[in-house]
């Protein structure tokens, strides 16, 4: 493709008006958004008013008349629309890895007799890592087993009481088959918990359509909501009054502000909320979940496997260094809107693209690694980035010792 071709393909895109709604800085192509989401310029005014004038002047009164005590439901009634849930469904709460320990717990309880919690090896970190601290505090009540991806459905048995995935695979990008998983579960008797990170504002997600039981998934991507964003939490309706939460908070209780002794949980989705909600947080995300849901999920969808595509094909076209690889899948269909090119001096290669301009992340051992975030990124800045990845290669300029010294953050 041509660099006229690609301003073209700008000027005929839908969601090219979305830009204008991010705060970016100047001379920056960021091709992170999958690690971290731009701030949209209306979450720095609804942060403004949350801190100046509800914290600032309604002071405890905002609770009730700033709705404060109500976002925890109303954003995650907002993020229920963007995968395909009932807004019942799904509330804010604590960490992804705080929720996937949560419902991972719960899906044990709405399972007795079944000990299984199936994984995949080389799944997020922090998704095993939770999965292991659950088994080893359950002890001889619950065991947890990965395996590779290719045996993963046929390890689903009568054991297996939920199965843990993350739907869009965080390094490599590759994309569960979300209905034949769920399906193949029920049909020995298991839940599966979706992990929901790299989906959620990316690709279509239908949930109640393949009949999905658990989610979980974080805020701070392709939702923009900001670091350390809240992040929510996906029960479906029919598992809400029997799942048991193993974190037993005062807003998971029926009635919170009746300070009872005793717990009783709220039989609906609040029973999945812990404590107390971090509203500037929800302030900054809500945010970024309106500026999202106002474009089409076609079109997002759509255009992020476009400027993947592009990207793909340009370095390939461009890049001779023999090796340099493409760690995701092929197929736009079998992958989300991130793209893994393996090299075995992949830091050096993302540091050496970050000294131009253009930000991208690396993860270990060897894994370059771009996103595609179709509101704020346009084909023009991809085919520039692509070509700067092309000319750093073949020119071999990341061959520098500032490039190779690792930072805390990668």
């Amino acid at each position: 493709m041509t660099r006229e071709e690609a301003l073209a393909l700008d000027a005929a895109d839908p969601l090219a008006r979305f830009r204008a709604a991010f705060a970016l800085p100047d001379g920056v192509i960021y091709l992170d958004g999958n690690s971290l989401g731009p701030p949209p310029i209306a979450a720095h005014e609804r942060l403004a008013q949350a801190s100046r004038a509800e914290w600032g002047e309604g002071l405890i009164r905002s609770w009730n008349t700033s709705g404060w005590i109500d976002a925890p439901l109303r954003v995650g009634g907002k993020i229920a629309r963007l995968i395909g849930a009932d807004p019942g469904e799904v509330t804010i709460a604590d960490s992804t890895s705080v929720n996937l320990f949560k419902l991972a717990a719960g899906a044990l309880s709405l399972r007795p007799g079944r000990k299984t919690i199936l994984s995949e090896a080389g799944n997020f970190p922090t998704d095993l890592y939770a999965l292991q601290g659950l088994a080893a505090l359950l002890g001889d009540r619950a065991a947890l087993k990965a395996v590779a991806a290719a045996d993963l459905p046929g390890a689903i048995d009568e054991d297996t009481a939920v199965v843990v995935l993350t739907h869009i695979h965080y390094k490599s990008a590759r994309r569960w088959d979300m209905a034949a998983i769920t399906a193949a579960a029920h049909a020995k008797g298991a839940l599966v918990l979706w992990d929901l990170c790299h989906s959620v504002g990316s690709v279509a997600v239908d949930l109640n359509g393949v009949d999905a039981d658990l989610a979980v998934g974080c805020s701070y991507k392709y939702l923009n909501g900001g670091p350390g964003a809240p992040a929510f939490v996906f029960v479906a309706e029919r598992h809400q009054a029997a799942i048991v939460s193993p974190l037993t908070g005062w807003m998971g209780h029926a009635e919170p502000f009746a300070f009872e002794d005793g717990y009783r949980p709220a039989a609906d989705i609040r029973g999945q909320i812990t404590g107390t909600p971090p509203i500037l947080g929800l302030a900054a995300l809500e945010a970024g979940v309106d500026l999202q849901l106002q474009a089409d999920p076609a079109q997002v969808e759509a255009k992020g496997l476009a400027l993947a595509e592009l990207f793909i094909a340009e370095v390939e076209a461009r890049a001779a260094d023999r090796d340099l690889r493409l760690a995701s899948p092929r197929d736009p269909a079998a992958r989300g809107l991130h793209v893994a090119f393996a090299h075995p001096q992949g830091y050096a290669l993302v540091q050496a693209m970050m000294a131009r301009g253009i930000v991208g992340d690396f993860r270990a051992p060897d894994i370059a690694r771009f996103g595609f975030s179709p509101l704020f990124l346009s084909y023009v800045e991809v085919w520039e980035a692509a070509h700067a990845l092309g000319e750093v290669l073949n020119t071999g300029s990341w061959d520098q010792p500032e490039f190779r010294k690792r930072a805390a953050v990668t």
